[in-house]
């Protein structure tokens, strides 16, 4: 996975070929018309931003990635392991208007439907299988990292799709990284309760009593490999969403005065 910029927004995306059915891409902060403290690039209709600029900022973002901004699909995010399944039915009548349906991943088979999800520190995930022409979007904060959304999301891309988990791909976008997630005990405690003895490389205590840090990238990449997907198919972005201010917002180091982030994905 790595940066790019189009027509001034700069993002993530693979550019791997096995993707080039699927415009899809990870958003940055950079390249919208959004003032302080969302600036620029606010994508979140929640956040108390005019609603023209997140009109805008969606247009630019979709410009830039390929994507339908009239196509948009959206939850309301409650950081759950819900997966729901989305038709042309489903779409906005206008980019700016939040999801509503209570979920944290969206699915679908259905061509130039525009899968939605946004972050803020949590791991956004992307799945698309170019043997069945699937798609998948999923929003994995720690909670959801430890219920096993990501593992969710390609279950019910093989179960009711019919996708192969050797053929899936997925994309785990920018996220807070373990340089910056420090933790108490209820994190590891939940990765466990979810993972296993599979959760331990992701976890490390530090010099602080009761304080860990987690890597909630790693944790997901592992769901997905207990789930069927080959290692080489699993691309990970490295960029620390707390570190990078500049760049990325984050919920952990500005709280509630940012704008979201979003990723998303429609099949071509």
């Amino acid at each position: 996975m790595i940066r790019q910029e189009r027509h001034g927004v700069s993002f993530y995306a693979c550019p791997n070929f096995a993707w080039t059915g699927a415009a899809h891409g990870f958003s940055t902060r950079l390249g919208g018309v959004s003032p302080a403290p969302m600036d620029s690039l606010n994508l979140g209709a929640n956040r108390g931003d005019n609603p023209a600029n997140v009109r805008e900022n969606f247009s630019r973002f979709c410009a830039a990635i390929g994507t339908d901004v009239n196509a948009l699909v959206k939850n309301h995010q409650i950081h759950s392991d819900i997966i729901r399944p989305v038709t042309r039915d489903d779409i906005l009548d206008d980019p700016a208007t939040p999801g509503v349906f209570q979920a944290d991943g969206l699915v679908t088979d259905v061509p130039g439907v525009c899968l939605t999800i946004f972050s803020g520190d949590c791991i956004p995930i992307l799945f698309y299988d170019p043997a069945r022409r699937c798609i998948a979007a999923a929003h994995a904060g720690w909670r959801g990292t430890a219920i096993g959304i990501a593992a969710r999301a390609a279950e019910a891309m093989v179960r009711d799709y019919g996708c192969k988990a050797e053929h899936l791909l997925a994309a785990i976008g920018p996220g807070i990284a373990p340089c910056c997630f420090e933790t108490h005990a209820d994190v590891p405690d939940g990765l466990r309760a979810g993972l296993g003895a599979d959760a331990e490389p992701f976890i490390r205590p530090l010099p602080k009593p009761g304080k860990f840090s987690v890597d909630l990238k790693g944790a997901n990449a592992r769901w997905l490999e207990r789930s069927g997907l080959k290692r080489e198919h699993i691309a990970i972005c490295p960029a620390c969403t707390a570190c990078n201010l500049d760049v990325f917002w984050s919920h952990r180091v500005q709280g509630g005065l940012r704008g979201s982030m979003a990723a998303m994905i429609q099949l071509l």
